[in-house]
């Protein structure tokens, strides 16, 4: 068995493969065509992870929010358009979403003067861009809990058999 390392910068990488208690030889065989020289120069930033790579880590070392770090991280086009997640608990991302939804309540009558005509005019700025600042982290919190979810699946707390049997019973209604 390896030695564990004590670098003390390390990367996503590093840090998701060894909270699996995984060695680069152990991690390489789970990952099959990713070799554990190419997982020890993603993991030191010699050399940058390829989005397949980083699909396949994500699912070796259950840690779905590999995809999204890379994203908004390391991908030239998300970094502009992707924000990152911040992992946190369900009632969290609810309790927030809530209050995103409550406040946006009472701003949907604005958002249907300001958008009514296709044009926002001088004097509807400054509201729209409220509204769609809430609109954006109400899509931050969806984000958030699709990645909880992904999260819950992936550690064996969601039961895939049930999981499987409602997708296949609402098909394409969901």
């Amino acid at each position: 068995m390896g030695r564990a390392s004590s670098k003390v910068n390390k990367n996503i990488y590093q840090l998701s493969r060894e909270e699996c208690g995984l060695t680069r030889a152990q991690a390489s065989e789970k990952l099959v065509w990713i070799s554990d020289s190419r997982i020890e120069k993603i993991e030191s930033g010699k050399c940058a992870a390829t989005p397949e790579e980083v699909l396949e880590m994500a699912k070796a070392y259950k840690k779905p929010g590999l995809c999204n770090h890379y994203c908004s991280n390391e991908c030239a086009i998300g970094k502009k358009y992707v924000p990152e997640i911040e992992e946190k608990s369900l009632s969290e991302i609810v309790l927030e979403t809530l209050a995103l939804l409550n406040k946006l309540q009472g701003q949907k009558d604005r958002l249907i003067e300001i958008t009514s005509d296709g044009v926002i005019h001088d004097d509807e700025i400054k509201d729209f861009v409220m509204i769609n600042h809430y609109l954006k982290h109400i899509s931050m919190n969806v984000d958030n809990l699709k990645l909880w979810f992904d999260e819950k699946i992936e550690s064996g707390e969601v039961n895939r058999d049930i999981l499987k049997k409602v997708i296949d019973e609402l098909g394409e209604n969901i």
